[in-house]
């Protein structure tokens, strides 16, 4: 069984993990870690995520189960993760990351990490159907690209911190790459006031919040006559669990590197 500590064990996603690896039978819950200020410290982590004890209390140092753990999962916040990830690493667990929104600079030193012999998956979401969705994404843009306008929408819940989401930032940079445009460039988000005519090398990215939706992401490449638009849509974190143990149990065996869901789901 894969020893697996949680980062963020008292979070929505993070009660999620835990009894996804509860029930898993490849998969045992070593260690659950919350930020120093976390109310819930010293919980039993198997009760705060609703499944009754489980024998792992909610602690704040990651050193303290390190030692007994192969895994780690982080849905935190880009600063723990960073501040984490060479711990783990020294300390030879695979790492799966979930947490957005991380920069350039981020990946980069995630990269630095794999010279040291870390194995490391980090995605903006380990939904398997999103990833179909970025792979379709990668496919069908260059067909629909020189005729086509691309929108981006995507719609999350009210307490959702950041936007774009991960999930539709990696979108627009796939659809990006794959009509030889830059994401940083030619990324327009949102519109307001007179803005002009749409112009044909912009990609259109839009957020929408409220509720309590768990993730919604459209891809629209719409031209004269017609519209084509690709669709996933999440109603439940348990997606999102389920795909970040898969990643656990593919870095298992998995040499030292940086890697995504797409390698995971043999999709690149």
């Amino acid at each position: 069984m894969i020893r697996t500590t949680v980062i963020g064990a008292a979070g929505r996603m993070g009660r999620m993990l835990v009894a996804q690896i509860q029930a898993d039978p490849e998969l045992v819950l070593s260690g659950a870690i919350e930020f120093p200020g976390c109310p819930l410290l010293g919980q039993d982590a198997g009760v705060v995520a609703g499944i009754g004890e489980i024998g792992v209390n909610i602690g704040s140092c990651l050193e303290d189960v390190l030692a007994d753990t192969a895994a780690v999962i982080d849905f935190s916040a880009p600063e723990n993760t960073m501040a984490a990830a060479p711990r783990v690493v020294a300390a030879g667990a695979v790492l799966v990351i979930g947490t957005t929104p991380l920069s350039a600079e981020h990946k980069a030193t995630l990269k630095a990490l794999t010279a040291q012999g870390g194995r490391i998956l980090a995605t903006p979401n380990m939904s398997v159907g999103v990833n179909l969705l970025f792979a379709l994404c990668a496919k069908v843009a260059p067909i629909l690209a020189a005729d086509y306008d691309i929108e981006v929408v995507e719609m999350h819940h009210n307490r959702k911190k950041d936007a774009p989401s991960g999930t539709a930032a990696r979108l627009g940079e796939i659809l990006a790459q794959a009509t030889g445009r830059d994401y940083a460039r030619d990324t327009v988000h949102g519109r307001v006031g007179l803005v002009g005519a749409r112009s044909r090398g912009e990609i259109g990215m839009h957020a929408l919040r409220g509720g309590d939706v768990v993730g919604d992401h459209t891809v629209i490449f719409a031209a004269d006559g017609e519209r084509v638009e690709l669709t996933h849509k999440a109603s439940s974190r348990e997606t999102f669990a389920k795909g970040a143990l898969r990643a656990v149990k593919f870095l298992a065996t998995a040499p030292a590197g940086l890697y995504d869901m797409q390698d995971v789901l043999g999709l690149r």
